[in-house]
């Protein structure tokens, strides 16, 4: 490859030597997402050294390196870095499908945790947990399925003459409704064991995670980014509109259908590997657009913005109370309530609600 030749002071395109591939790199989103995944690692090894067991930053990087004490090795990749690993994943599914949530619906509240998906994937695991008594893998494929099956309802719903956004955030804010009751109803009628797991599942929580939990994870989202990534040069274009976007020979219906199986299956793969995390989906691609000023989707600072919200998150819910953990998604509910609050007002200030 040659060096870079500047296509403007905000991009520099990459091109080979035979002149044939080029490859057009935004500098200031780079820039931030390397700077996101800085502070990740940085919150990551506050947090593995974080618990009864205190270890120092110094003694946790030099165990991740493997120069650790037994004990010291036992406690950070045996027992506090699946959790981390698992949060990260998490974050990241939750920040890719929420930027590909709002992109499609073109408007910032279209997440998974407003239009339903969450509570779709969350009614899966139920069922599962519930309903077959299942665990682990199991709650898994239900959450999945629920995911999936909340989708298909919602664009068989929100179509005529096609799918837009704000048919779709108003139908699945509906379906939201409906799918909480339906879970409510389901915790009503299980036996107090079961809704006490079930319970500590729908908090969205780490607590407890292991190997087994980091892998399913991590293989769903390993899959998804590729298909993701060929799909995402035609969201930009959907974000011009309908017409413009069919006037150049992009098939706007099945596009759409693709990134919404899509970005369901991002929120499943979370809801799966962790339950129900509110609000990182919404706030995730918020805060990239506001951090790289472009416009867009910004698939890669959104899935790395969630990644360092759940991380901190989690960071936080470990830090707030001496003797009990509390889960990771109480943390976000509560920051994401107070966001979503004010942008509720600035879309009302601006008169688009």
């Amino acid at each position: 490859m040659t060096g870079p030749a500047t296509a403007s002071p905000r991009f520099h395109v990459v091109r080979s030597r035979s002149q044939r591939l080029s490859l057009r790199v935004d500098v200031r989103t780079l820039t931030v997402c390397l700077l996101i995944l800085a502070a990740t690692v940085g919150v990551g090894v506050l947090a593995l050294g974080t618990g009864e067991f205190a270890i120092s930053p110094a003694d946790v990087v030099r165990t991740l390196l493997g120069n650790g004490s037994p004990r010291t090795d036992f406690v950070v990749n045996e027992l506090r870095l699946p959790r981390l690993l698992t949060g990260i994943l998490v974050g990241a599914a939750l920040g890719l499908s929420g930027a590909l949530f709002q992109s499609l619906s073109r408007n910032p509240l279209g997440s998974p945790d407003i239009v339903g998906f969450t509570y779709g994937s969350a009614t899966g695991g139920l069922l599962v947990v519930l309903v077959a008594g299942g665990t682990g893998g199991q709650i898994a494929f239900g959450a999945v399925g629920g995911g999936l099956a909340t989708a298909f309802l919602v664009y068989v719903l929100a179509w005529r003459h096609g799918v837009h956004g704000f048919r779709l955030v108003l139908v699945g804010i509906g379906v939201s409704a409906l799918l909480q009751g339906v879970n409510a109803y389901l915790l009503a009628k299980a036996r107090f064991t079961q809704a006490a797991q079930a319970m500590v599942w729908l908090n969205g929580s780490l607590n407890g995670r292991d190997w087994g939990d980091v892998r399913p994870a991590a293989v769903g989202l390993a899959l998804m980014l590729p298909l993701v990534a060929l799909v995402a040069g035609r969201l930009r274009i959907l974000e011009m509109g309908d017409d413009v976007a069919g006037g150049l020979g992009v098939p706007v219906q099945r596009t759409r259908l693709a990134i919404l199986v899509l970005a369901t299956a991002a929120c499943a793969v979370a809801t799966a590997a962790a339950g129900p995390v509110p609000f990182v989906a919404l706030i995730a691609p918020q805060l990239a657009r506001r951090l790289t000023h472009a416009p867009g989707p910004n698939l890669a600072a959104a899935t790395c913005a969630g990644a360092l919200l759940v991380v901190t998150a989690d960071f936080a819910s470990q830090r707030i109370h001496e003797t009990a953990q509390l889960p990771v998604g109480v943390v976000t509910a509560v920051v994401g309530g107070i966001y979503l609050g004010l942008l509720l007002r600035r879309q009302r200030q601006t008169g688009r609600i």
